[in-house]
């Protein structure tokens, strides 16, 4: 995939394709509705001139005229109804595209949302979610029937003019170009112009909700003048973006009515003096005429400001693409694999060789680069991952979990490469315990039983509970395992929401365990229960822990160590003693520590 400036635009291109292309049935219809408002239109205006001449012309008596008034007024509300039809349509066409598009992006988002979580604000991807999408709305639900019509009903129009008048047809046909040429004009300016205003609102809306999200922090700090500045600036921006592309749409409007009135002056001049003066004419012919033409006019700027519209929303649109094309490139490698299993007829219990091949990793340029290089992890090894703050260890975990797609290399499971195909079998076997596990609203038990991907018995789950040391808080709890859990777990301490993780392990009984330094700020007590809890789940498992705490370290059969984002040295811990210096210096502030 291109992504380069005609790389997203073919994208676009393909992206309406699609879109349109699941609407071909609705724009068939709405061209064939528009051969009726045509028809209807052109019937409008001679049942119109028709009941003129006899009125002022032949001096009819009114009772004679009731056919033609009830044939007007049938012909009114077909044509009506017609265009209130294709109003509808393309609202239906718009209510499907703004689905898929919302669909498109939250499957981008959901796909890696660690990476997602870092390429930008929150409320920059809500207001690409919602307000882009939205403004899209107008290509399909206006620009989209608006040019069908267009297309059709002006030339039945001219065709019909030709056929009373050859020179008011050729007036018609050589003044009606120039509000296409100037519509291209200014929607590329308009495009333009939206990309700039979308741009300036997703800024805005992520200054705005980050600015709410730490508003406590930013009084404390001292810093809430500052950023109340900075929303001002970006408010500003996106007001003067605006205002843009209104002073556009206003320029697009003057221009097209004066085009109009002009095309209709010359006309009307011409048909005068045919009438008037050289008496070439019927009144009737020429009276039809000065009513098809300003509805052919009329229909050639509505197109106008539909296409001012289509333009806008085409600028959302390219945000929209750019949103999926980048993350298209990383996905590309993972949907020519096949979805097979990665463990074919794997037992639950048996654990994997885990093999980094290569494997190289940065969230984006000028950004973090995690070089892991080569290393084969035995089945049912016992691993620690260790080093400071900011070396990349939860970066590599979550490489190895599938959380991540590597950049370069690649992460291999049982001798086949971990791909976002094998995501659903991989998964099943592995378990991923952070130091702050997420607690679903719900009661005690169904979080628990979250963790089996299954439907599991209330004694399975008591189980799993006791083996995690749960057992004495859920006797404590009002209603037992049927106590609800609020929002995020509310009501229950740290050390209490990692054993509730660790009995979702143990109804799982995973071949992979992975660890993100799930001790670090508990008790002394609470850490000997997770320990032993760990210690037990461990048994037959491969298991990967990022530590701190040389207790925990030292007892591992492999430790990598990690600095700047480099996995400089792998080995026991005795072998890094005497081979690493960095690992021996790290041990070393360890021993003061405690004996401090």
């Amino acid at each position: 995939m291109k992504t380069n400036k005609s790389g997203r635009t073919n994208r676009k291109s393909g992206l309406l394709a699609e879109l349109m292309a699941a609407q071909k049935k609705r724009t068939g219809l709405i061209r064939l509705l528009t051969l009726g408002l045509g028809a209807a239109t052109i019937s409008q205006a001679v049942l119109m001139a028709e009941a003129v001449q006899r009125v002022f012309v032949e001096k009819a008596v009114p009772a004679s005229m009731i056919a033609i008034f009830a044939m007007l007024l049938g012909v009114m509300a077909v044509r009506t109804l017609l265009a209130y039809a294709n109003g509808r349509i393309g609202l239906r066409i718009a209510a499907d595209a703004k689905q898929t598009l919302r669909a498109k992006l939250l499957r981008t988002l959901a796909s890696n949302p660690l990476i997602a979580s870092r390429q930008g604000q929150t409320g920059g991807k809500v207001s690409l979610a919602l307000d882009t999408v939205d403004e899209a709305d107008a290509y399909f639900s206006q620009y989209t029937p608006k040019m069908i019509e267009a297309s059709i009903v002006p030339l039945l129009i001219l065709a019909a003019v030709f056929v009373l008048h050859v020179p008011s047809g050729l007036i018609l046909l050589f003044t009606a170009p120039f509000i296409p040429l100037f519509m291209a004009l200014v929607g590329i300016r308009t495009q333009q112009k939206s990309e700039e205003k979308f741009e300036q609102l997703a800024r805005f809306s992520g200054t705005f909700l980050d600015s709410l999200q730490g508003l406590v922090t930013l009084k404390l700090f001292g810093r809430a003048k500052r950023q109340e500045r900075e929303i001002e600036r970006s408010s500003l921006s996106y007001r003067d973006a605006t205002m843009d592309i209104l002073r556009v749409a206003f320029t697009n409007t003057f221009a097209l009515e004066t085009i109009v009135m002009l095309g209709i002056g010359i006309v009307a001049l011409e048909l005068a003096l045919q009438l008037v003066v050289f008496r070439s004419m019927q009144f009737h012919a020429a009276f039809l005429i000065l009513l098809l033409v300003p509805e052919f006019y009329n229909m050639l700027k509505n197109m106008g400001t539909a296409f001012h519209g289509g333009r806008t929303s085409l600028g959302a649109i390219r945000n929209i693409e750019t949103a999926l094309t980048e993350s298209a490139a990383g996905q590309a490698s993972a949907d020519n694999e096949a979805a097979d299993e990665i463990f074919p007829a794997l037992p639950q219990a048996a654990a994997p060789s885990i093999e980094l091949c290569s494997l190289d990793f940065n969230y984006g340029p000028d950004m973090f680069r995690l070089q892991a290089g080569s290393l084969r992890i035995e089945p049912g090894q016992q691993i620690a991952i260790v080093g400071r703050s900011g070396s990349g260890k939860t970066t590599l975990l979550h490489l190895i979990a599938g959380l991540l797609p590597p950049s370069s290399g690649e992460v291999r499971v049982g001798g086949r490469r971990l791909t976002r195909a094998h995501e659903d079998s991989w998964f099943r076997h592995v378990s991923y315990i952070t130091q702050h596990p997420y607690m679903f609203t719900g009661t005690f038990a169904e979080n628990i039983a979250i963790g089996a991907g299954r439907e599991v018995s209330r004694e399975e789950i008591v189980r799993a509970a006791e083996a995690a040391g749960l057992s004495e808080l859920a006797a404590e709890l009002e209603h037992g395992y049927d106590t609800l859990i609020g929002d995020g777990g509310r009501g229950l301490s740290g050390g209490e929401k990692q054993r509730l993780a660790l009995a979702r392990a143990f109804l799982k009984r995973p071949a992979v365990l992975l660890f993100d330094e799930p001790t670090v700020g508990l008790d002394l007590h609470t850490e000997q229960i997770l320990m032993r809890a760990i210690a037990e789940l461990s048994h037959g498992a491969t298991v990967l822990t990022i530590a701190h705490r040389l207790h925990t370290i030292r007892h591992a059969d492999c430790i990598l160590f990690m600095q700047q984002g480099v996995l400089i040295g792998s080995g026991s811990h005795d072998e890094l003693l005497n081979t690493l210096p960095q690992y021996a210096e790290m041990v070393d502030i360890q021993r003061e520590g405690v004996t401090a």
